[in-house]
């Protein structure tokens, strides 16, 4: 197994080797992004908010953002003019993402069930929004409107009462958030907008603000991507709140084989990289062809990007390769270990292929559904897990914002028919006020009965 650097993108040369899920996982590659570490920086930030309120908030935007907003709770008239002044095919281009969104989403709700146990005995389960949500919208290297989108469409398809939105104050804006954020949370019918970033802003969701006449209350759930600081913030009020996810730094993995178009694979690996510079882009091929010629695309592409420095140090960072595997098996093997946030199926029978996937974020099929389609427009959500989560997590729904409630009804003769086995259970668990429990209803029932 070797290592080496083509001076644009790393490679790994895993052919000959067979590894197990523990080796795959170990040498693959992957961002350095340490949230334990960041939480000795963030919970000084947290317990400030907690304690002194919007003050804190107002001190937190000057030092981080640049600018002490005029207000955390952005006017309803800024909102509206946002939306006024939104380049009208931006504008068309947000309400198409919108309406596929609304599609695709509005069949992921669930709907009640219920079950007939026994005679008299029944069991329902309700899905119930929570009561309110705090959706963050990142404001740092990009502007990301389409992540309004992404959360917003979901937590009102789910049916929750009450939202509102967080996003930095910009000092290039006058303190409010970005423009188009603003006029996407108008297209989107939301009008609880707040000027709040980083850690600061999941601690105001979480414990709630008063800045004069404008109150953010408390919220349930906080959901949204966002850097570091963002996703220690999340994990240390995970408690006091519910999360979607610790979001990393966003990837692509690409399996392709010598079928694949070169430019096409190297395209897509460009546009997950200009995210950011830990951001991870990775090839996974069993064609040395193809790796050679994604390499000299990735020349080409790299120097004439427009963020070509983030692009370059994205491609050449520990987090990114093209791996070079011994046939398509192997590649499966490695991307399901890799659980990537995005994964790209450019092979053959890529169809088949996608469906032998076990681990991914999502899944984009065939040479014509790149990565960047599903960040806006596919109809599909782009608040998925990163950084491996994906073997165990979903990206973000309609059922993020629901709750299964179990509506246990049972009738006097369905409680005395199994009541003997809820007493002899009880007694097995040394736990008789259990069983006790039922005998108070029905002192006739045997256990084991």
């Amino acid at each position: 197994m070797s290592d080496t650097t083509t001076g644009v993108i790393p490679r790994l040369d895993l052919r000959g080797r067979t590894l197990g899920l523990r080796e795959l996982r170990a040498v693959l590659p992957r961002a350095e992004f340490d949230v334990e570490a960041a939480l000795g920086t963030v919970r000084p930030i947290v317990e400030d908010v907690r304690d002194r309120g919007a003050a804190a908030l107002y001190d937190a935007a000057e030092r981080f953002d640049g600018i002490r907003p005029e207000r955390l709770r952005v006017p309803t008239t800024v909102v509206e003019a946002a939306l006024a002044a939104l380049d009208p095919a931006v504008r068309a281009a947000l309400e198409e993402s919108i309406r596929r969104a609304r599609l695709v989403h509005a069949d992921q709700r669930r709907t009640d069930a219920t079950t007939r146990v026994v005679d008299g005995g029944v069991v329902t389960e309700r899905w119930v929004p929570v009561d309110r949500v705090g959706l963050y919208v990142p404001g740092g290297l990009a502007v990301y409107p389409s992540s309004v989108v992404m959360n917003v469409v979901p937590a009102q398809l789910a049916g929750v009462p009450s939202l509102a939105v967080a996003s930095p104050p910009q000092r290039d804006h006058g303190g409010w958030p970005h423009p188009t954020i603003l006029a996407a949370c108008a297209l989107l019918g939301v009008d609880e907008v707040w000027a709040m970033g980083g850690a600061q802003a999941v601690a105001a969701f979480a414990h709630g603000v008063e800045d004069g006449a404008d109150v953010c209350d408390p919220v349930s759930l906080v959901t949204g991507p966002g850097n570091i600081y963002v996703a220690a913030a999340k994990r240390l009020l995970k408690g006091v709140i519910g999360i979607d996810a610790e979001a990393g730094p966003t990837e692509i993995a690409v399996l392709a084989d010598d079928s694949a178009d070169a430019d096409h694979v190297a395209s897509d690996l460009v546009s997950q990289a200009e995210h950011d510079p830990l951001a991870a882009a990775v090839l996974v091929t069993d064609s040395p062809a193809l790796a050679e010629a994604v390499e000299e695309a990735l020349v080409r592409r790299v120097a004439a990007t427009k963020h070509t420095e983030r692009v370059a140090t994205a491609l050449a960072g520990r987090q990114s390769a093209v791996v070079l595997v011994d046939d398509l098996e192997a590649g499966l093997a490695l991307v399901n270990a890799y659980a990537a946030e995005h994964l790209e199926i450019q092979t053959r029978d890529a169809e088949a292929v996608a469906a032998r996937v076990r681990n991914a974020g999502a899944v984009f099929v065939g040479p014509w559904s790149p990565v960047s389609l599903g960040d806006y427009c596919a109809g599909s959500n782009h608040v998925l897990p990163t950084g491996g989560c994906a073997c165990h997590s979903s990206g973000l729904s309609v059922q993020s914002f629901l709750r299964g409630i179990h509506v246990v009804t049972y009738s006097s003769d369905a409680l005395r028919e199994v009541g003997g086995h809820v007493v002899t259970l009880a007694r097995a668990e040394d736990l008789p006020a259990h069983g006790e429990a039922v005998l108070a209803r029905h002192p006739e029932v045997e256990p084991g009965s």
